[in-house]
């Protein structure tokens, strides 16, 4: 079973230029500063690649934090 940690570990590695220590599971991630498409692909195919889960833009867009992408990824398993 996934936990929130091992996803945050995931998701920070998609993270090139953000110091990871200033971030957590309650930062909404749009407000990332190097947030951009790109990095959203980048999460989205981490998902698919990791877990399995076919997540879509929509999906990012109505997910605020790192945990409600987190809980997103969790309802999609069940």
């Amino acid at each position: 079973m996934m936990t929130l940690d091992t996803f945050f570990d995931c998701f920070c590695d998609e993270l090139d230029d953000t110091d990871v220590n200033t971030i957590d599971t309650s930062t909404d991630f749009k407000n990332i500063e190097e947030w951009d498409s790109l990095v959203a692909l980048s999460i989205i195919a981490m998902i698919d690649e990791e877990f399995e889960i076919l997540v879509t833009g929509s999906d990012m867009m109505r997910s605020t934090t790192i945990e409600d992408l987190y809980n997103l990824i969790l309802s999609k398993l069940s």
